[in-house]
């Protein structure tokens, strides 16, 4: 299957209406329980748009967004649909190492994330856990745990958009009925 296209990326996750809005308490569980699976003071679910990094959900961190360009999210979506990223030492790693996010707060020296994957194949953002030391990478196993959230998130995120669509159409009916 040919990747989606960035734009098409980009419309998909403008479908789902979830950008800017306020937090949801089935979100913030799954933040809450990744940190406490992985022992990490930070787990997010970050979604990524064309200038930003937006926190749909965030345990840990007080800011609710940060650039695109800073984003260790944006590499994770770059990834294969479903996969996960990893970075064991970001003070080390090439790509990672002058990041204003780990150079200055919140100082990140690790960072797993699972890529948010719809089910037409576009990446919209992670499932992550971030610490501020350096850690060896997950067990698989403890992959596939941080996966099987990051496919709960999308199934809330899907059905947010399921209810939205519903509304739409049922406000659509009563226009039309009070026109009849």
């Amino acid at each position: 299957m040919e990747r989606p296209s960035e734009a098409d990326r980009l419309q998909a996750l403008d479908q789902y209406g979830v950008l800017d809005t306020l937090p949801e308490q089935a979100f913030d569980r799954i933040t809450a329980l990744a940190a406490d699976m992985f022992d990490a003071p930070i787990a997010l679910v970050s979604l990524i748009d064309e200038t930003r990094q937006w926190f749909k959900s965030r345990h840990g961190l007080d800011v609710e967004s940060t650039p695109r360009t800073w984003a260790f999210c944006a590499h994770a979506i770059d990834q294969a649909p479903g996969s996960t990223f990893v970075v064991e030492d970001a003070s080390q790693d090439i790509r990672f190492a002058a990041n204003p996010l780990v150079t200055g707060g919140p100082k990140i020296q690790f960072y797993a994330g699972a890529v948010l994957t719809t089910a037409d194949g576009h990446n919209l953002g992670t499932l992550c856990v971030i610490d501020r030391k350096p850690r060896p990478s997950p067990t698989p196993k403890d992959l596939d745990r941080l996966t099987t959230l990051a496919q709960i998130v999308v199934d809330g995120l899907e059905l947010r958009r399921a209810n939205r669509q519903a509304e739409e159409k049922r406000q659509l009916l009563d226009m039309a009925e009070r026109m009849a």
